[in-house]
């Protein structure tokens, strides 16, 4: 049962702290093997390779897919049957 207990505050202390640390950054090795991965499995060449290559090796965070301003209108609700 102790067992259990020092477990239990064990776990308690360190998930906070694992949670709050930021996991570790990706090599520049890691990278290029990731951003090579994309070119090939994209079957690029030539020039389109080289620029897909430089823009995935850039450290850069861009968000992805056109972002929504404000949602859609809610469709007029339908008159009540009888």
């Amino acid at each position: 049962m102790l067992r259990y207990a020092v477990a239990g505050t064990m776990l308690a202390f360190l998930l906070p702290v694992t949670m709050a640390t930021p996991s570790f950054a990706v090599t520049a090795k890691e990278k290029m093997a990731t951003c090579k991965f994309g070119a090939d499995d994209q079957k690029l060449t030539g020039a389109a390779r080289s620029k897909f290559m430089k823009k995935c090796m850039l450290n850069k965070d861009e968000p992805r897919g056109t972002p929504l301003t404000s949602p859609p209108p809610a469709p007029p609700p339908s008159p009540p049957q009888h």
